[in-house]
């Protein structure tokens, strides 16, 4: 079974969001998208500064086997991306939670974390999936 940390939020396009309470979100992808991509080789990042309508388009995960649009959980402005990707898109795989993060965004409204799921929620999705 994927891992799937409960202090997380969850979209149903298997990204996580994690509140930094500090206006900001991390945003990654899941334990479970990572193992269904197989071996990442490719991250396209989006340009910090940019603003995301929620469910919009913002990057591209590519593996051996498949490439995967990403989505915006939240709405908001990226602050932050995570530039180690380009050199070492296989940390999607290795640390899908911790160093495989892609981007922070300054949210828009916070009311929209609560929209997405939570853990047991996600799991549903994820089980469903498989």
């Amino acid at each position: 079974m994927s891992s799937i940390p409960a202090n997380l939020r969850y979209a149903e396009s298997h990204e996580w969001v994690l509140d930094n309470s500090d206006g900001t979100v991390t945003i990654g992808i899941t334990d479970h998208a990572q193992q269904a991509l197989g071996d990442v080789v490719f991250v396209e990042l989006p340009e910090v500064g940019r603003s995301l309508e929620h469910n919009e388009e913002f990057g591209v995960v590519e593996s051996v086997k498949a490439a995967s649009d990403l989505y915006a959980p939240v709405a908001g402005e990226i602050v932050e991306v995570n530039e180690a990707l380009e050199d070492a898109p296989e940390t999607l795989n290795e640390s899908p939670y911790e160093d495989g993060w892609i981007m922070k965004v300054r949210i828009t409204d916070t009311a929209a974390l609560e929209a997405l799921l939570d853990a047991d929620a996600y799991r549903s999705v994820a089980d469903a999936d498989d």
